[in-house]
C-alpha cells in the first residue's frame, strides 16, 4: 500500500524545549521509532511542518539584518525543507539499519504552486517571524509595506498570505522515486510558494502553505491508498478540552463538513486538517486517519485514531 504520512510540529520540536539541533535529532529518531513499522513494509511518503524553524531563522535574520540582509520565505523555506529533510533521512536511515532493513530514502526540495489570484493575496492572515514594539511595527510598514497586527497583547507581527496550493512541480519526480521503492520525504513546511508566470517560468512569493493542505494534495496526486495526519491528539473531538468532549472514532465526509461549519474544528488547530481530509477523501473515494504518532499502529488495526470516510 502506499502511504502520504504528514508528521506534526511535536515530531521535530517539544513545547517548553529549546529548538536545538540536538533535540530536533532526539525527537526525529523516536518520531521514526513509531513510523517504522509501517516503512518496512509500505511505499511512504513523509510530509512535515516548518512553522517554527522558519521561524527562528527570521528572529536569526532580524538580529543580523545589519551584517547579512534578511531572505525572502520562499528561500527560507527552502533551507528549512533541506535542514529538516537532512535530519529526517538521517535518523530513518539509522532506523532501519537499526531493524535490518534495506530501503533507500531521498529528500526532495518541493516547489508547489499558488493561484497568484487567491483571495488570500489580498487578506493576509499568517503571523511568522518576531515580535515587534507598535513604534518599530509602523516604522517596517511604512518601509517595507509589510502587513502587520497586533498579537493577542505580546507585540506586533508580520502576517502573510496562506494560499490554497493548486500544483506540485516535483510531483513526478517523487512518483518515480516512490514507484521504484524509495521514501521519499516532500513537500515540506507545505512546500515553497512559487507562482506561474506567463511564459511559465516560476517565481517564488511571500507566502505560507498549509502544511495539511499541501500533503493533502501530494497524497492525491501520488493516488495514495490512505492519508494520515499526525497530530498532538489520539482522536479528533467535539467540544475539544470541554467537560462535554466527545471523542470521535469514524466521520463521514458530510459529518466532517457539518461540524466544520459549526465551529468545531477552529481555524487555528484542527480546522485545516479536517479540511485537508475532506478534501482528500472527496476527490479519491479513500480514507484519511488522524491520531497520535504514539498511536499509529493501533490505528492502523482500527483500535484508535479518526478515520474520515467517504459517504455511504
Amino acid at each position: 500500500m502506499k502511504f502520504v504520512i504528514a508528521i506534526g510540529g511535536n515530531a521535530v520540536n517539544r513545547p517548553g524545549e529549546k529548538p536545538t539541533a540536538e533535540n530536533m535529532m532526539k525527537n526525529l529518531k523516536e518520531t521514526m521509532e513509531y513510523l517504522i513499522d509501517i516503512i518496512k513494509d509500505h511505499s511512504v511518503v513523509i510530509t512535515h511542518g516548518n512553522g517554527p524553524q522558519v521561524g527562528n531563522l527570521l528572529l536569526q535574520q532580524e538580529a543580523a539584518r545589519d551584517i547579512v540582509p534578511p531572505f525572502p520565505i520562499d528561500v527560507n523555506d527552502a533551507q528549512t525543507q533541506g535542514s529538516l529533510g537532512y535530519m529526517i533521512c538521517q535518523t530513518l536511515y539509522n532506523s532501519l539499519i537499526e531493524k535490518n532493513v534495506k530501503k533507500e530514502i531521498a529528500a526532495v526540495v518541493t516547489q508547489i504552486v499558488v493561484d497568484p489570484e487567491d483571495p488570500a493575496f489580498q487578506n493576509p492572515t499568517k503571523p511568522i517571524g518576531p515580535f515587534y514594539s507598535e513604534e518599530e511595527a509602523k516604522r517596517i510598514m511604512e518601509e517595507k509595506k509589510w502587513a502587520m497586527v497586533e498579537d493577542a497583547g505580546r507585540g506586533w507581527r508580520r502576517v502573510v498570505p496562506s494560499p490554497i496550493p493548486v500544483d506540485i512541480i516535483e510531483k513526478d519526480v517523487i512518483r518515480f522515486l516512490v514507484d521504484n521503492g524509495f521514501i521519499v520525504i516532500a513537500a515540506g513546511g507545505g512546500g515553497i510558494p512559487v507562482i506561474r508566470l506567463k511564459d511559465g517560468t516560476l517565481k517564488g512569493v511571500e507566502a505560507v502553505i498549509d502544511k495539511d493542505r499541501a500533503s493533502s494534495l501530494l497524497a492525491r496526486e501520488l493516488d495514495a491508498d490512505m492519508f494520515i495526519i499526525l497530530t498532538g491528539v489520539e482522536k479528533v473531538y467535539l467540544n475539544f478540552n470541554k467537560s462535554d468532549q466527545i471523542p470521535l472514532d469514524k466521520l463521514t465526509v458530510g459529518d466532517a463538513e457539518r461540524y466544520l461549519k459549526e465551529g468545531h474544528f477552529p481555524p487555528g488547530s484542527m480546522g485545516p486538517k479536517i479540511e485537508s481530509a475532506i478534501d482528500f477523501v472527496k476527490k479519491t473515494g479513500k480514507q484519511c486517519l488522524i491520531t497520535d504518532m504514539r498511536k499509529l499502529k493501533q490505528a492502523l488495526e482500527g483500535k484508535t485514531g479518526t478515520r474520515i470516510v467517504p459517504e455511504v
